[in-house]
């Protein structure tokens, strides 16, 4: 009964160290992850964002930010932790070690006299006879007594002196640290017992097994369901219009899921009235177009109704219920929209390139949906070729306020930008009529935008020249600007009601052919994950091409010290083409800002192979890019994509072949293989 209770008492320190060694470290982890995200974050200060509340650090939000579940229960978890140790304080006792001598008030190696005399005093002070206390009693059978006759006994004595214990040699007692009603085996313990085992043992691991499974049967690991996917996969064509793309962007099946109230019947009637302008009905048949509009699946009705009031800045028309589904709809766009890009880039031809005009329009729509502009607004109207749409995006602006400082021959964003602060600040009180707030506001979301350099080389590892069949290595740096100075920051986004980093899109495409030869997804947040890759990839170019070790670490240095200046690597391989003459255009495509994307020119020569031997092999899993450079030219982006501008009108060329003529004639044709990522 002692050993059960022994054990019993043990149960409280096994249960308190399971829990401790996962809930220690997953706190450190999340504690360190609140703080970095906190010294990352960098948003916009104008006067308008601050109005959105969505960075408002009132006592309020704090709260709703601490109160999730993930961090009610790990609260949890630390109180009962706290309880768990002040109840083993409590009830948890000192072994105390049996010294004879200690107890008799001796020093070790006493004779028998003074031991006897010792017994003696103790016994008229606590024997029962003279102490009738039950606790004296207790004390003098259990110590004094044993203690006595450990020294006196000869046998007693020896084992004490041989093995420290009157008794001889103790066994080590081993037990299990359960409670002590467990582990009384009768009827019902025994069945509480075996209860828990099968539960902890056979039932828990197989009820996470099949959670597991089924979310991964349904999710992909960007948490975007497999019907989105294949949606996507089948809708997209290889000539969209931004228009068409929000066709296919509400087919997901995340959407469908939004229930479609009765209720949300007139509500959305009347906001179909407000935005039926973006909905590209035919006028001349206007009631036969909203009779099919309204014919659609009422989840597709929906969806693309509450997309329209957040394009149109319409959502505080919404009833209190639609407008939680439009915050659902809006949080789960970022994601979708990528996995929707991702589709649009995936190899569809013989030679595994993507589709160049569906992948701008999906960025087109990120950054409509992100600033909340309308489609239309990216109509060409004067001298830009993105219309209104990138002045639309800065705080206080209004079309018609567009059409004033257009009158003194400020058509794009990029003249405004070009001013000097000076005429910038005058245009925008006298012209535009803003005030000296609002026109603040203006200068702190000019310096919010950022500004990009493409530097790309291309060269066959040491060899002179590109000659068909070769495997290229291309490397590319993209180096971001602001004004403010900073490289990682939040855009200026305060329509769209959840933060949202800065994405950028690497396309290196054939405009002609609309192909993509390769896409790469690039991030200026994370520093220290951009300084890992660059050098591993400096590195194992250096190494590649035999250069010294010296060598190999001035350029990882060199590297280094471009990241941390604002600039990104982005390398690949691929196997160059036929021999030809192959306009290309490398683009990076922002997917928040609207005016701020860049693209660069390449023409690049692949030579007749003269060289003996064809020198292919795998191509790198990083991003592969097709390209010889001999010469580069940069545009700014004002520049029209060629053939694929932004538009928004019908599609006249859907059903066409594309051309294929981005060889010159005689060249040869190409023959590309690139990874897409």
């Amino acid at each position: 009964m002692g050993a059960s209770e022994e054990n019993g008492a043990l149960f409280p320190i096994f249960v308190l160290t399971i829990m401790a060694l996962p809930l220690v470290p997953y706190t450190l982890v999340k504690m360190l992850s609140a703080f970095s995200k906190k010294a990352m974050t960098i948003h916009c200060r104008c006067s308008v964002c601050s109005r959105s509340g969505k960075y408002r650090k009132s006592i309020f939000k704090r709260i709703s930010n601490f109160s999730t579940c993930s961090n009610l229960t790990l609260m949890l978890l630390w109180i009962v932790m706290g309880v768990l140790i002040y109840y083993i304080k409590q009830t948890s006792h000192e072994v105390k070690v049996f010294e004879p001598f200690s107890i008799l008030g001796l020093e070790p190696g006493a004779s028998d006299s003074d031991i006897k005399k010792a017994y003696r005093r103790l016994s008229i002070q606590y024997h029962p006879d003279k102490n009738p206390d039950p606790e004296a009693h207790d004390y003098f059978v259990e110590y004094i007594s044993k203690a006595y006759h450990a020294l006196t006994d000869p046998v007693s004595r020896e084992n004490f002196e041989k093995y420290g214990h009157p008794d001889g040699r103790q066994g080590l007692q081993m037990g299990i640290a359960l409670p002590s009603f467990l582990l009384n085996i009768d009827g019902v313990s025994g069945g509480i017992l075996l209860l828990g085992i099968v539960g902890v043992c056979i039932l828990l691991p197989l009820v996470l097994a099949v959670i597991y499974l089924s979310r991964s049967a349904k999710y992909t690991g960007n948490y975007v369901m497999h019907q989105t996917l294949s949606a996507y996969y089948y809708f997209m064509k290889p000539s969209l219009a931004p228009s068409k793309v929000l066709d296919v962007f509400i087919k997901a099946a995340e959407f469908m899921e939004i229930p479609v109230r009765r209720s949300d019947g007139e509500p959305l009637q009347k906001l179909f009235v407000l935005v039926r302008s973006e909905l590209n009905l035919d006028l001349k048949n206007i009631r036969q177009e909203q009779t099919k509009f309204w014919k659609q699946h009422p989840a597709f009705v929906k969806a693309e109704l509450l997309i329209q009031a957040q394009l149109t800045r319409e959502s505080e028309a919404l009833t209190p219920a639609l407008l939680r589904d439009f915050r659902r709809m809006l949080e789960l766009s970022p994601r979708l929209l990528e996995e929707l890009m991702k589709m649009a880039l995936i190899p569809r031809t013989a030679q595994g390139h993507g589709w160049l005009r569906p992948a701008i329009g999906v960025v087109e729509l990120s950054q409509n949906i992100i600033q909340a502009v309308p489609l239309s607004a990216r109509k060409v109207a004067g001298g830009s070729s993105e219309g209104v749409a990138p002045f639309l995006q800065l705080p206080h602006f209004s079309e018609a306020m567009v059409k004033k400082i257009a009158r003194k021959k400020v058509r794009t964003l990029q003249d405004l930008c070009d001013m000097t602060l000076e005429n910038r600040v005058e245009l925008l009180t006298q012209v535009a009529g803003l005030s000296h707030t609002e026109s603040n506001d203006v200068e702190i979301v000019l310096e919010m935008m950022p500004s990009l350099t493409v530097d790309i080389t291309c060269e066959t590892e040491g060899e002179e020249g590109i000659q068909e069949g070769d495997i290229v290595t291309m490397r590319v740096w993209i180096t971001l600007e602001r004004g403010s100075g900073l490289v990682a920051a939040l855009p200026h986004a305060p329509y769209y009601p959840f933060p949202k980093e800065e994405n950028f899109w690497l396309l290196l495409a054939d405009s002609v052919s609309n192909d993509v030869w390769v896409s790469q997804k690039v991030s200026f947040m994370d520093e220290a994950v951009a300084i890992t890759a660059a050098s591993k990839a400096i590195q194992e170019l250096k190494e590649g091409s035999g250069a010294s070790l010296k060598e190999t670490n001035a350029a990882v240095r060199e590297a280094v010290e471009r990241v941390k200046s604002g600039s990104r690597l982005v390398m690949g391989k691929f196997q160059a083409p036929a021999e030809g003459i192959y306009n290309l255009t490398a683009f990076c495509l922002c997917d928040s800002w609207i005016g701020c994307d860049k693209k660069t020119n390449l023409k690049i020569k692949i030579l007749k192979r003269s060289r003996a031997g064809t020198r292919t092999g795998p191509l790198s899993e990083e991003g592969a890019v097709t390209e010889g450079g001999i010469e580069e030219e940069e545009q700014e982006e004002e520049d029209e994509y060629d053939d694929y501008e932004s538009e928004y009108s019908e599609d006249e060329e859907d059903g066409k072949d594309s051309k294929r003529n981005g060889v010159v004639p005689g060249a040869g044709a190409a023959a590309v293989g690139s990874d897409d990522e």
